[in-house]
């Protein structure tokens, strides 16, 4: 007789007195949450991956492609490495086909975060080699592209800093990556 007393005590109590249907709504509420929040996200970020004139980029791809053959033509190598003890990046630029004495630019360009990526004004010596200062690098995949001042050649790759302390780019592996 207890336990059926018990039984309809729980069948008189109001919907919202009960644990199940609580439960039972904390999986939605989370997720109109989570909505909320990636909704809140897409409004106030910027999407750093998203060009506003594509047409022109895929027009700029043609002319960079031009100065990566050109680079393939002058047989231009670009080697470098991080002197993390003395902030400075390091390194030689050599072609079959021309004079090394000129102004090289080399970008390092972070994998996620455009405030971060760096640019270098280099002046390479008769002999190719050059040294510039560079702050501590952080940890990343840096995307790294060296061209003369008047954009005529190009050499790019990828570096794994600081697993690999050094870079060697090629005009022949230009394209890779």
């Amino acid at each position: 007789m207890q336990a059926t007393l018990n039984a309809n005590a729980g069948a008189n109590t109001p919907w919202y007195k009960h644990r199940w249907p609580w439960f039972l709504m904390l999986g939605p509420a989370a997720v109109v949450v989570a909505g909320s929040y990636t909704i809140y996200l897409a409004v106030t970020r910027q999407d750093a991956m998203v060009v506003g004139d594509y047409y022109k980029q895929g027009k700029a791809i043609n002319q960079d492609l031009r100065r990566d053959r050109v680079a393939t033509q002058l047989s231009l190598s670009l080697g470098m490495h991080y002197d993390a003890e003395a902030h400075a990046l390091r390194g030689m630029l050599s072609s079959a086909a021309m004079p090394m004495s000129s102004e090289v630019h080399i970008r390092l360009a972070h994998p996620t975060q455009p405030e971060k990526d760096v640019q270098l004004l280099v002046r390479a010596g008769a002999d190719g080699r050059f040294s510039v200062a560079l702050p501590q690098l952080e940890q990343a995949r840096w995307q790294v592209t060296a061209e003369n001042g008047a954009r005529s050649w190009r050499l790019e790759g990828a570096w794994l800093w600081p697993r690999e302390t050094g870079i060697e780019l090629k005009a022949d592996q230009a394209t890779n990556d």
